[in-house]
């Protein structure tokens, strides 16, 4: 590399054609691993960076050849030393030795000052830094037209270079830059060499790489796919203390059941509407949930913690205020919900949900906040620490029933007053944790409505498919009420098994969730690994599927005792265990293929499938309901709505519009140039 400055294209970034191309951005940025650019500054001119990266202006009287960088999040300071007024230069880049990667020329002696929270990454050619390849078989360009010579004084001739300049910023909004080594465009008056340039690049880029693995190397896409056994034991060992956290929810609620069961079975059945009104309906909120896990787990793969507590800080506003709302509605309309629901046969049973929901009405606000700091501690790969804290609130949960309800004798009210408390512990705990962990929990912030249009984009589709599933649970529990208190009371018996017993795949869906993002978006990007993990998820999930169903259906037949001992509700329990043991079988592998799309943002398909089940689900289970099939038909539509969901989600996964596929750059380049003409 010369000591001259390379004449770059210099291009500022337009936010609204960022938004507008920012979808076939994240297109390219899957097939190149690269998510964003930063432009190349050039002598005298100033450095306009993507707003995706938070970059800020630079100006430098020096001619340095800095070249061209990529970033892929917030990009960090970094002081240069040299000659003149050099030391004064200011580039944002990133590297984990950044005296590799940023160079001075020959004219300058290259000192290096201090490098402050390096964390990005840096692509460069290498002829040296004046020159970038993004080298694959695809490759979207500035034609030569478009493209212009910066003078000394780049501003001011902003309105001269008009249309040319605004177009370079919508290459570089899309995420991709062609920048030639040694390219030299003197003025626009030499458009026969511009053009003979450009072929020659073309030319370059197609022939310097075979495949885009090729390419995920030059970035680094981090190690080689790993072993089956490995895979495995990573999983286990995150997903093992996952499954207690999993767990705990489910196992609040089936101690309830078991307490109250054994002293009243009017009781019990009032533990039907009144667990959909308090559990089921907080699964609706599981958008808070999965969306926490998401973005932090994609701010911290970039290695950006500022974001990470920026999102969980609005996280945690949103779901407080979720709470507060929730916690209102419920004690002020739980008489009219209720009645909604049981319809008239069974007003018998309200007194007893009434008490039951209005007392867990009261932990709202802070089941909540502590689903959004359960997630956070996920999204960071931790599970240990959660697992410690719900560990002691299952414990405080267990020992309040046994005494409210075996000693004092207050029934349906010890056992919610009970799970009120261990969840408030939870909560508390929870958010104790986050400030072991550097987070400030108290630092919650009110976010703006750019932040919750980011966050709801995310969420909006998640919401769409949580509202699907808790819908159709709770048809499947409302139909089961106009059967009479004894079919309510064993679906209550069964459906509380089943929840128990399905949460063994949530870790294997949480699983996805963390590690994912780092193999789909992450600074060591690895497709093949990605879709390696996929199937170990899979397979796991398919042993534990077949596992958990043999286990199941064994309460029914062997240990009917532990919920109830009248012979009606068993003889019910029991007819249905067939259909109870397929829906048990099918649903971890179905949760590792949705939890990858979730991992992917794949949201709007997973929305409208989860969607489309739920219509579907929902016609067989009034057509069972009509023709009097019973409680078994309702059951056999839960197999027909897990099986569906398995096969759309692993269909799409293994498609070519999957998140996981090696998707070439073309798509991605028609957009831009669309929009570029």
């Amino acid at each position: 590399m010369g000591g001259g400055a390379a004449q770059l294209l210099h291009s500022p970034v337009y936010a609204s054609e960022f938004h507008q191309l920012r979808k076939s951005g994240e297109r390219l940025g899957r097939a190149t691993g690269i998510r964003a650019l930063c432009a190349p500054g050039h002598s005298r001119g100033s450095f306009r960076a993507n707003p995706l990266v938070n970059s800020h202006l630079i100006t430098h009287e020096a001619q340095l050849n800095v070249g061209p960088i990529l970033s892929n999040r917030r990009a960090k300071r970094i002081h240069f030393g040299g000659h003149g007024r050099a030391n004064k230069s200011r580039i944002f880049c990133s590297a984990d030795n950044a005296s590799e990667f940023i160079q001075l020329p020959s004219e300058f002696s290259p000192e290096l000052i201090r490098i402050s929270g390096i964390d990005t990454d840096v692509v460069y050619s290498e002829a040296g830094i004046e020159g970038l390849k993004i080298l694959d078989k695809d490759k979207v360009r500035v034609p030569a037209e478009e493209q212009f010579s910066p003078s000394s004084n780049v501003e001011g001739n902003e309105e001269r270079i008009g249309d040319q300049y605004k177009s370079a910023a919508v290459a570089a909004a899309a995420g991709v830059f062609d920048v030639a080594a040694e390219r030299k465009v003197q003025d626009n008056g030499h458009a026969s060499e511009q053009q003979e340039q450009k072929v020659e690049l073309d030319q370059e880029i197609l022939e310097s790489m075979e495949n885009q693995e090729a390419a995920a190397a030059l970035i680094g896409s981090g190690d080689e796919t790993k072993s089956l056994i490995e895979q495995m034991r990573e999983i286990l060992v995150f997903a093992g203390p996952a499954l207690g956290i999993w767990l705990s929810g489910p196992l609040m609620s089936i101690i309830d059941t078991a307490v109250v069961g054994q002293s009243s079975s009017l009781e019990l059945a009032a533990l039907g509407p009144g667990t959909v009104l308090c559990d089921q309906l907080s699964y609706v909120f599981m958008f808070l949930s999965i969306s926490t896990s998401n973005l932090i787990a994609t701010a911290l793969a970039h290695k950006d913690e500022a974001e990470a507590a920026g999102h969980l800080s609005r996280l945690l506003f949103i779901s407080l205020f979720c709470g507060v709302a929730m916690m209102l509605i419920i004690e002020i309309f739980s008489t009219n919900l209720l009645q909604a629901f049981v319809g008239v046969k069974n007003y018998s049973i309200i007194p007893a949900a009434r008490t039951y929901v209005q007392i867990r009405a009261l932990a709202w606000p802070i089941v909540l906040v502590g689903m959004v700091s359960q997630s956070a501690s996920l999204g960071m790969k931790d599970s240990w620490g959660p697992l410690k804290v719900l560990a002691i609130a299952s414990g405080v949960n267990l020992v309040g029933d046994i005494v409210l309800c075996s000693f004092f004798h207050y029934g349906i009210a010890g056992a919610a007053w009970a799970t009120m408390a261990s969840q408030y512990i939870a909560g508390l705990l929870m958010l104790k944790s986050l400030g072991d962990k550097g987070y400030n929990p108290l630092a919650i912030s009110v976010p703006s409505w750019s932040d919750l249009s980011h966050i709801m984009k995310l969420a909006a589709p998640i919401l769409l498919s949580m509202l699907s599933k808790v819908c159709f649970y709770t048809l499947i529990t409302y139909l089961a009420t106009s059967m009479g208190a004894l079919t309510l009371a064993a679906h209550q018996v069964m459906i509380g098994v089943f929840s128990l017993c399905t949460v063994w795949g949530e870790p294997l869906a949480q699983t996805a969730q963390s590690f994912m993002p780092a193999l789909i978006y992450g600074t060591n990007r690895n497709l093949k690994q990605a879709r390696s993990l996929l199937r170990t998820l899979i397979v796991i999930g398919m042993v534990v599927g077949v596992t958990l169903g043999c286990l199941a259906v064994s309460v029914p037949w062997l240990f009917p005792g532990i919920f109830t001992s009248d012979p009606m509700i068993i003889s019910q329990m029991r007819a249905i265990t067939l259909p109870f043991f397929l829906s048990l079988m099918m649903t971890p592998p179905t949760l590792s293929c949705e939890g990858t799309l979730l991992a992917g943002r794949d949201l709007k398909f997973l929305g409208y499938s989860m969607a489309s089940c739920f219509l579907g689900g929902s016609f067989l289970l009034l057509l069972c309901n009509k023709l009097g099939v019973g409680l078994a038909g309702s059951w056999w539509t839960l197999v027909a709505f897990q099986s569906t969901r398995f096969v759309q989600s692993y269909t799409r996964l293994s498609g070519p519009k999957s998140v996981l596929a090696d998707e070439p750059l073309s798509t991605g380049v028609d957009a831009i140039h669309a929009k570029a003409a």
